[in-house]
């Protein structure tokens, strides 16, 4: 092999790594843009649950919204934030309100039961609801509580 072949050869070889070395560069740029997005994201989502949680446990206080929804939006809402707080103490009237009520039928599964089922199912809600209405108050007055120490009330 001549010189010259070898030249080319070398030269060709190192424009293919310049240019591997170039996409691998590009690439890692786009999973840092992909990053930064989902973890903007992520931040949204969380200040969202977090401000659909105050107004929902602000309405429970006031008692604009039955103790069942608002028991069951506020559990759902503490499991997206953070899955753990819905262990804290202050909390767990959410998640036993729901797992008293859970089996119980909405939306359209709810209107295909007969006048007698749904009343059946009425009678045992609001017996639930009078059983835990303090205590899902207190919970609700506790997350208003909770959230008005801000972003260290987190962690």
């Amino acid at each position: 092999m001549n010189s010259t072949v070898a030249l080319v050869l070398l030269a060709l070889a190192i424009a293919v790594i310049v240019g591997l070395c170039f996409y691998a560069w590009s690439l890692r740029k786009e999973v840092s843009r992909r990053e930064a997005y989902r973890r903007d994201e992520d931040a949204r989502a969380q200040q969202n649950s977090l401000e659909n949680l105050d107004y929902v446990a602000s309405a429970l206080v006031q008692e604009q919204v039955d103790i069942t929804e608002g028991a069951w939006r506020c559990k759902v809402l503490l499991e997206i934030i953070d899955p753990s707080l819905t262990e804290r103490t202050e909390f767990k009237a959410f998640a036993e309100h729901y797992r008293r009520t859970q089996h119980l039928n909405t939306h359209s599964a709810r209107q295909q039961l007969t006048a007698r089922e749904r009343m059946q199912e009425d009678k045992e809600r609001l017996m639930a609801e009078n059983d835990m209405r303090e205590a899902v108050l207190k919970a609700a007055k506790a997350v208003l509580k909770w959230r008005a120490k801000g972003k260290s009330a987190l962690h």
